[in-house]
């Protein structure tokens, strides 16, 4: 090895940090951080462009650390660079309402670019990272000034590399070639249940061979190596690079290093003694010397790089004031001036029509009007492009044209969605997403993480149930509605007509903090007629669609392609209305007036019926009301065969009112 003794002590502080943060919260994992600080070292000191004291910078690096329960690793980096995380948040580590959570999480710390600890899912979120850097950077740079410049580093370990979201996410950025996507190993061979030998034999350089990515390997301790390796991946810029670093875990412990008993425990006492003396650090807990926090400290340097690329972006604003102001626009996250006026207009539009289509083709109108008013629209599909209805004319395919607006994902919907999730952290674009709603189950823990980190993230779910028909059980939703309106932060919308399905994209895009998964049908829907006042209520999730004739005795409750049968059913009875409710998280936002006038709180009455599973409809008829839905899962037939066969009918309406009014 030739790393130099005062390089090792520098990086020494991260073991440090680690290991006495771990042992005061009695909880943590101490060997990753210990064993992957020589490579943070090189890494944050030496390539990171990044700024301390204005974490949020524009043209930043971003740095991922996909391992997420080697969380200390961030704190220390973090806390030693400068930002604002003191040595009394990192004695909080694990604590309630602390700034270090047991796993990095967004809004906590400064700094942390995106929440991770699910393995697997922060290198797909720096894929994501990195695709919106390449595509955003060919929408804007000028030949004679590059303002959107900066690379994506990701540490990540064996169980990032077990997962499968790995393999999705990893094969496509070769396949797009994201040359500024640069990630380090942390090949330890250790995971909780010991040495991965006996799990975990895969070829790790081949199979990134095949992927189309530059392999280089070094050993983890060894900065010169790491040094070497890492301005050769910067040079390489057509493919992204993974460094694979031959590690000791948790080095530096003299008993315990090399094994899993320093994976996810803390050293103990004892062990932290007999390590600070094989370390030569003769300081106390939590203490580091001055020496040490001025070789860290990046706010100076930080600083000058970001005055650098201020001065760039002054140069850029002068000679191109138009994309100038539309790059800080997008930044920002706002959308332009003029869209909500111009989407009310084409809803207005939209109801003059009064068009009877297929809930995903009215999607598609609306993509193909909203398209053009937003550039920062990001689309792609799971290999379902044309069953989704998720290109409009204007889309360009970014494996074609880097600066277009389209990625054809491939069959690959867990690493879609998780990679949707980074491209919307980056920031200056709005991702959507789809597949079918039954393949939300394939990407449901991203979904999770979109919500959990409140990102606008549109997720487009077409084939919304039993009416998919033939394809059968396997390929029919049932729960699933459910399990998206059960996630926090998430709102779900699955409108009945044309007028719906625009309003609930308008509601996604006007949605600045939270994801939205929009649901759509296969089949034709009718048209429902609406007044102005019942247009304008749409979006506040629930509304009366139908007023009662005569003294109200019951209420219908409906959403999707089950509106229509709530509609034939009213046309059948007296003293009824109907509530389309396309979106009940945003219902249940209104205030108690509005939603008394909608669901009056006297009216007992009630009937739900909706083609996927009843439970979720309890909460709002009450358990004296009546639910119509599926308690099973589907059959393979035509839809009109099977909505027979379930009994979610018209009869089958109009019979439960008249059951519950009797």
């Amino acid at each position: 090895m030739t790393t130099p003794l005062n390089e090792r002590r520098i990086a020494n502080a991260i073991r440090v940090l680690a290991m006495d943060a771990v042992q005061k919260a009695n909880s943590g994992h101490p060997g990753a951080p210990m064993g992957m600080a020589d490579i943070a070292d090189v890494v944050w000191r030496e390539f990171l462009n990044h700024n301390p004291t204005n974490p949020q910078w524009a043209n930043r690096d971003r740095f991922v650390l996909s391992n997420g329960h080697g969380s200390m690793l961030q704190y220390a980096l973090l806390h030693l660079t400068g930002y604002d995380l003191s040595i009394e948040d990192l004695k909080a580590f694990r604590q309630l309402h602390s700034k270090t959570p047991g796993h990095p999480e967004l809004g906590y710390a400064p700094g942390i670019e995106t929440t991770t600890g699910p393995l697997g899912q922060g290198i797909a979120n720096a894929v994501g990272f990195a695709l919106a850097e390449k595509t955003l950077a060919a929408q804007f740079n000028k030949e004679d000034i590059q303002v959107v410049d900066h690379f994506t580093y990701c540490f990540l370990g064996d169980g990032c590399l077990m997962e499968g979201v790995s393999h999705e996410a990893c094969s496509l950025a070769g396949t797009l070639g994201l040359g500024k996507l640069v990630v380090y190993y942390d090949d330890n061979g250790i995971s909780i249940d010991g040495e991965v030998e006996g799990w975990f034999s895969d070829d790790t350089e081949q199979r990134f061979l095949s992927y189309g990515w530059q392999v280089l390997k070094v050993d983890g301790h060894d900065a010169d190596a790491i040094r070497a390796a890492t301005v050769e991946a910067k040079a390489e810029t057509q493919k992204p690079t993974i460094i694979i670093c031959k590690t000791v875990i948790g080095l530096g412990s003299p008993n315990k290093q090399g094994k899993e008993d320093c994976h996810g425990a803390p050293l103990g006492h004892d062990e932290i003694a007999l390590t600070r003396e094989a370390l030569g650090w003769t300081d106390e807990a939590f203490v580091i010397p001055e020496d040490v926090y001025a070789a860290w400290d990046a706010k100076a340097k930080g600083a000058e790089s970001e005055a650098a690329w201020n001065t760039t972006f002054e140069a850029y604003a002068a000679k191109y004031p138009t994309e100038a102001a539309e790059l800080k626009r997008r930044l920002s996250g706002e959308l332009p001036a003029e869209f909500v006026a111009q989407a009310d207009a084409f809803i207005a539009e939209t109801n003059a029509k009064a068009e009877t289509i297929a809930t995903r083709k009215a999607s598609q109108n609306t993509l193909q009007a909203f398209g053009p008013l937003l550039p920062e629209l990001l689309g792609g599909s799971a290999d379902l492009a044309g069953s989704n209805l998720t290109l409009w004319k204007g889309c360009q395919g970014v494996q074609d044209n880097a600066a277009g607006n389209y990625v054809h994902y491939g069959v690959r919907e867990f690493g879609m969605t998780a990679i949707a999730n980074g491209v919307a952290l980056h920031g200056g674009f709005i991702p959507y997403v789809a597949t079918f709603l039954m393949f939300m189950e394939y990407a449901r823990n991203a979904v999770r993480m979109s919500a959990l980190m409140k990102q606008r993230v549109i997720h487009v779910y077409t084939h919304d149930s039993i009416g998919l028909g033939e394809d059968g059980p396997t390929h029919q939703p049932v729960e699933q509605i459910a399990s998206l309106r059960g996630t926090p932060n998430l709102n779900t919308w699955r409108p009945c007509d044309t007028v719906e399905a625009a309003v609930s994209w308008k509601s996604a895009l006007v949605r600045s903090e939270g994801p939205t998964a929009l649901i759509f049908s296969r089949q034709n829907l009718p048209f429902q007629t609406r007044t102005q006042a019942q247009i304008e209520n749409v979006a506040k999730g629930g509304y009366v669609l139908a007023e009662e004739k005569g003294e109200l005795k019951a209420i219908i409750i409906a959403t999707g392609s089950e509106v229509g049968l709530a509609m034939e059913a009213y046309a059948q009875l007296e003293g009824v209305r109907v509530v389309s409710m396309p979106c009940a998280e945003e219902f249940v936002k209104q205030d108690a007036a509005y939603r008394e006038a909608v669901l009056p709180s006297n009216i007992r009455a009630r009937v739900a019926v909706e083609a996927a599973h009843v439970d979720y409809w309890w909460k709002f008829v009450g358990l004296d009301g009546k639910v119509i839905g599926m308690t099973t899962y589907g059959e393979s037939a035509p839809a009109k065969d099977l909505y027979q066969y379930f009994g979610i009918t018209t009869d089958a309406v109009v019979a439960a009112v008249k059951e519950l009014t009797a």
